[in-house]
Parts: structure tokens; C-alpha cells; sequence
């Protein structure tokens, strides 16, 4: 009888730790105000549990797991210092999530709700494609060249370049796939398209802490090059710090046109400074405290600039509450990628260039400023073509969006705007001869 007794005890523990195996997933009111909310995925298995956040881009982040027989659940996150307790409850856990001083309600349920992108592509095209390489050196980068139906050498194309990271040819953040998008609209325009995956991708022996802007552009004229073998019309379209590459290609006198997204036109070190100030301001931080924190980072960022180490830099009237942020923005910033990104000023180019221009900005971008970037280029593009558009209520993505935060691209559906992809369709119509299908 005993035996039996244990037997049914066993397996209704091993029923309870089973029920929690697999992805649950829960929702962090982190703004009471504008009810900003965080999605949250923990995937439990017999091997452990990986913790997802999708809104930041973030999989597969390694945690410390225990449950006992009872349904209680314990995860700990040293990556980023959260942690989460939690009670099974029939099929909710309910517990609360804790990271540095603050502690939020979760709870989770079995399942990942599943995003909608009504806008990505989906067969059958009107529009053929092509798997096609090209070499930089010595390395090898394979992208997708999308043709129009009855494409040849005179049909405009465009290379796409991506911004800042490492990114697959869709440009893929938060199942979002833009270049997908931007080259399905174009194709069906009568454009033909060119995107590729970054150096590096996916290749975990790669030496990316080396890697600058300059590799990157190096990158996309190596593109345009291999490409011109097949086509007599070259611009590129780029997004964020691809918008620049673009800038300076066009200054080198590389293309034939470009289509600038986002693209950043004030230097480098200011681009940073804004976007702290204006992230700082959005959570609420006092005007003060951000002017001080805002002076401290340009300090810190003069001094990496003239040659010093994160651990020589020495700021004065560092609020406290910033002073573990400071030491690790420095840290961040002396890697060759930000120390080469401070001194960037596509400013400097802009009256080299003298290829047709069509800049877009969205109004609610809080990565590149709109006004900031859009003045710039209006007042130094003065040797070419241009059109220089501001687009109310979009992200820096090019979507719709409330405030433009970084938390909110992965909440909403829409990819890329239909208006902006109208703006550009219509603008390279006009400025590279292509007839208006």
C-alpha cells in the first residue's frame, strides 16, 4: 500500500513539473500613464529555462530555474539582474518579476502569443528572385536580388543597406522584416532591389568587436560594384546608419541616386547625446538631472575621443543615480565601433554630393531626430536634387506609432508605413526615369 501511495505521489509531482515545461508568457505593465506594456517569454524544459523579452530583440538568455513539487517557480537572471517568482496555479503562474529596486507584478500563461505582420510578403509575387553573392576581400556576403517582371540592364536598382548591428537582409527586429516589405513595393513599382546579410551574421567566431561603419560601407560599394555588371542605374537605400553610408557614398560619387531612412546627417557624438536626453525626459528623469547626466556623457566622450581609457576618464557634477550608467555607457563607447561612430559628421559631405537625394524622417523618431537631421540635410544638400520629407506620427522604424519608443516596435502590427513607401515609389519614378507601373 505504501508503495502504491509513493508510485501515485511521484507521478503527480512529475504531472506538476511537466505542466510547467515549455514557453509561458506574460505581459509587465511598466507605465502606469501611457500603459506601456513589456511582453515576457520564459521557455521551461527537463534542460533548464532561456528567458525571451521580444519587444528588445532579446532570445534565448541563460537562467538559473528551481520549482518544487508544489508548483512554486524560481527564476533567477544574472545577464540582466531580474529575477521571477511564481506560483502554478492550475494554468497560470502568478508571481512577480523583480529587477534592481524594482518589482512588478506577472503573470504567465502557457503559449506565446503569436504577432501578427499583415505586411510581410507572401507568395505568389509578380516578381522573380535571385540568391546572388558578392566578395569584399576576403569574405563572401549572400543577399537576395528582387526583379521586376521584365527587368534588364536600364531598370533602376537599389541596394539596401541595413543600420546599425548585425542584421539579416530583411532587416528582421521583432519579426518585422522592412527590406522585405520595401522591396516587395518597389518591385511591384518596376524597381529592382538588392539586400544582404551583414558581415558576421550569425557566425559566433566572427571578430565583431572590431567591426566599424567603414566596414559596413565598405561592404555596400563592394555591392554596387559587383552589380553594375548587370545594371546602369545604381542608388542605395538605407536605413539609420545605413542612411548614412548611403551620404557617403553618394559623396564619393558611388551612386546614382540614394534614399536616406533615417539616416544620420548631425555627427555621431550629438546623435548620442540626443538620444539620452530624449530617453531620459520620456521615463520622467528631471530636467536637471538629464542636462548633468547629458554634459557628463559629452565629457566622457571628449576625453575617449582624445585617447583615454573608461577607467582615466574623470567627469565633475555626475548625479548619483547615473554614476553605474556613466561607467557603463564609457565602456561601451571605447569599443572601436562608438569610438569611430563619435567622429562621424555627414554634415562635412553633404555639399560633395551631387546625385538626386530623398531623405524621410519620421517625427516621432527618438533614434535620429527629425528636426536635428532633416535641417542639417535641407541646408547642405545644396549642389543636388533633393527632397527632404518629415512624416508625422512615424517611428524610427516608419511605423504608426504613440511615442515612439523602442518598447513599442515590436507591439505594433505594421511594418512600414504605406504613405512612406508611396513617397518613395514616387520620388524614384521622377528621379531615375523609371515609367509608373
Amino acid at each position: 500500500m505504501l508503495k502504491r501511495f509513493l508510485l501515485i505521489y511521484l507521478l503527480l509531482s512529475s504531472l506538476s513539473l511537466a505542466a510547467q515545461e515549455g514557453s509561458w508568457s506574460g505581459e509587465l505593465l511598466i507605465n502606469l500613464v501611457n500603459g506601456t506594456k513589456l511582453p515576457l517569454v520564459f521557455n521551461f524544459s527537463a534542460d533548464g529555462c532561456t528567458f525571451d523579452s521580444p519587444s528588445q530583440g532579446a532570445k534565448g538568455i541563460p537562467t538559473q530555474w528551481t520549482r518544487s513539487d508544489n508548483g512554486k517557480v524560481k527564476v533567477l537572471i544574472p545577464a540582466i539582474g531580474a529575477s521571477y517568482e511564481g506560483q502554478l496555479n492550475d494554468t497560470v503562474i502568478t508571481g512577480l518579476f523583480k529587477q534592481g529596486t524594482v518589482t512588478l507584478p506577472l503573470t504567465l500563461t502557457q503559449g506565446v502569443k503569436k504577432t501578427n505582420r499583415p505586411q510581410t510578403p507572401t507568395p505568389p509575387f509578380p516578381y522573380t528572385t535571385e540568391e546572388v553573392s558578392f566578395v569584399n576581400g576576403s569574405l563572401t556576403l549572400y543577399g537576395t536580388l528582387t526583379l521586376p517582371k521584365g527587368s534588364n540592364r536600364d531598370t533602376p536598382l537599389l541596394v539596401m543597406v541595413t543600420g546599425s548591428g548585425l542584421q539579416n537582409r530583411d532587416e528582421e527586429l521583432f519579426e518585422h522584416k522592412p527590406f522585405a516589405v520595401i522591396a516587395d513595393a518597389l518591385a511591384r513599382k518596376g524597381f529592382a532591389t538588392y539586400r544582404y546579410d551583414d558581415r558576421g551574421l550569425g557566425n559566433p567566431s566572427f571578430p565583431t568587436d572590431s567591426l566599424t561603419t567603414l566596414h559596413f560601407k565598405s561592404d555596400a560599394l563592394a555591392a554596387v560594384n559587383q552589380l553594375r555588371k548587370r545594371f546602369n542605374r545604381i542608388g542605395i537605400i538605407g536605413h539609420s546608419e545605413g542612411g548614412t553610408i548611403a551620404m557617403m557614398l553618394a559623396a564619393e560619387g558611388r551612386t546614382d541616386f540614394i534614399v536616406s531612412l533615417a539616416g544620420m546627417a548631425i555627427s555621431g557624438k550629438t546623435t548620442l547625446l540626443l538620444q539620452n536626453e530624449t530617453m531620459l525626459k520620456a521615463n520622467g528623469v528631471p530636467q536637471n538631472a538629464v542636462k548633468a547626466y547629458c554634459k557628463a556623457l559629452e565629457a566622457g566622450f571628449d576625453q575617449l575621443l582624445a585617447g583615454k581609457r573608461p577607467s582615466e576618464i574623470v567627469v565633475s557634477e555626475l548625479p548619483t543615480m547615473f554614476e553605474s550608467s556613466f561607467s557603463v555607457a564609457m565602456k561601451q563607447a571605447s569599443s572601436p565601433y562608438f569610438r569611430q561612430f563619435l567622429t562621424i559628421d555627414a554634415s562635412l559631405l553633404l555639399p560633395h554630393i551631387a546625385c538626386p537625394v530623398l531623405a524621410l524622417n519620421g517625427k516621432k523618431d527618438i533614434q535620429v531626430d527629425c528636426d536635428s537631421n532633416l535641417g542639417i540635410l535641407e541646408k547642405g544638400l545644396s549642389n543636388c536634387k533633393h527632397q527632404v520629407v518629415a512624416l508625422d506620427g512615424l517611428n524610427h522604424l516608419f511605423q504608426h506609432c504613440d511615442n515612439g519608443t523602442v518598447q513599442e516596435y515590436g507591439q505594433i502590427e505594421e511594418t512600414f508605413a504605406p504613405q512612406a513607401l508611396e513617397v518613395i515609389a514616387d520620388w524614384l519614378t521622377v528621379n531615375t526615369g523609371c515609367k509608373p507601373r
